[in-house]
């Protein structure tokens, strides 16, 4: 359940009210006009809130739900206990959000500029802008219409920012054009220098970097994530990405449309991804791999060489899933002896 100090409830909604926004269709009937209050946890609903259910390799849980109402699949409804109120639909995840984004919603920053800031006089600030303490926004810089810009950040020379995006506390962004519909949280760093070092004279000498960050629509970059601007070449990340915490993307990536990267995963430079690519948390990426539509990587994986269209791999060096549960299996068997 959503705290109030920390979000807004908008209030009770009937079920009535909750079947029209989760697309649902009500199974208990004369219950149209009872009241919900909160949406919550099968753990934590109690006889005035509405939960979820819709774990099919859980189904002993339904069991535990003490809540007044309960949308789950049609497929389901049935182990929902008799005193419960059942909507069903075909997508209770989706449901999930609709009907969060209704229950609940975000206090949102006033329009207007810190006394505290630091904006140059050739920035651009579109309008119902919100601009936090001590945000820094240095010469030529662009930024769209209703962004927010929390405290502490700083926003380069020269950087663009489309409509409707969010930059977190302490984030920076600098070499940076980002499309719309963006959210940059706390602490990430846009558009440093990438790691190019060159031996001279017995010595690491820096190679200039002089490229960009280029950031399509509707991308969150998670917390304390690095991206590094190009070398030569830009650093792209596609439109629709989803950046987990603590990711590193080196200069000279090209990551596609719709990719997802969990945190903690690394990837070296001059990497190609194409769309909808999945990483699970810690995998690691050698220099100038080239990764096809569709393929998932497994957590913990160490990849050194082309992963083809839709293949799903895991290990270190990967190899296709199944052949690393083979080899878990075989270990696991030979171990013993």
């Amino acid at each position: 359940m959503a705290d109030s100090i920390f979000y807004i409830n908008n209030g009770k909604k009937s079920i009535k009210e909750i079947a029209t926004i989760a697309k649902a269709t009500l199974l208990t009937a004369g219950k149209e006009n009872e009241p919900i209050e909160n949406v919550c946890s099968i753990e934590s609903a109690g006889g005035e809130d509405l939960c979820f259910f819709y774990d099919k390799k859980n189904k002993a849980k339904a069991a535990q739900i003490r809540a007044k109402a309960c949308i789950t699949t049609a497929e389901l409804a049935h182990l929902i206990p008799e005193n419960v109120i059942v909507l069903t639909c075909d997508n209770p995840k989706t449901s999930f959000i609709d009907l969060v984004s209704a229950f609940y919603a975000e206090y949102k920053h006033p329009a207007g500029i810190s006394p505290s800031a630091s904006v140059a006089e050739s920035a651009v600030i579109g309008k119902n802008c919100y601009i936090g303490a001590n945000v820094v926004i240095e010469d030529d810089v662009t930024i769209g219409d209703n962004c927010i810009i929390e405290a502490n950040a700083v926003i380069a020379r020269g950087c663009k920012i489309g409509n409707n995006c969010r930059i977190g506390n302490n984030a920076s962004i600098a070499y940076c054009l980002m499309g719309n519909d963006c959210y940059i949280y706390t602490g990430a760093r846009i558009g440093q220098d990438g790691f190019g070092f060159s031996v001279v004279d017995g010595r690491h000498k820096r190679i200039p970097q002089i490229g960009r960050v280029i950031i399509g629509d509707d991308v969150e970059i998670g917390a304390n994530t690095c991206i590094d601007r190009g070398a030569l070449d830009d650093t792209i990340i596609g439109n629709g990405c989803r950046v987990d915490n603590l990711v590193q993307i080196a200069h000279n990536d090209k990551i596609g449309n719709y990719c997802i990267l969990v945190a903690q995963t690394g990837i070296a430079g001059s990497c190609t991804f194409g769309d909808y690519v999945v990483c699970g948390g810690q995998t690691g990426f050698a220099d100038h791999i080239t990764v096809g539509s569709g393929a998932q990587v497994g957590a913990q994986s160490g990849v050194m060489r082309d992963i083809e269209p839709g293949a799903i791999v895991m290990g270190s060096p990967t190899v296709p899933f199944k052949d690393f549960m083979r080899q878990v299996a075989f270990l696991q068997k030979n171990s013993k002896k």
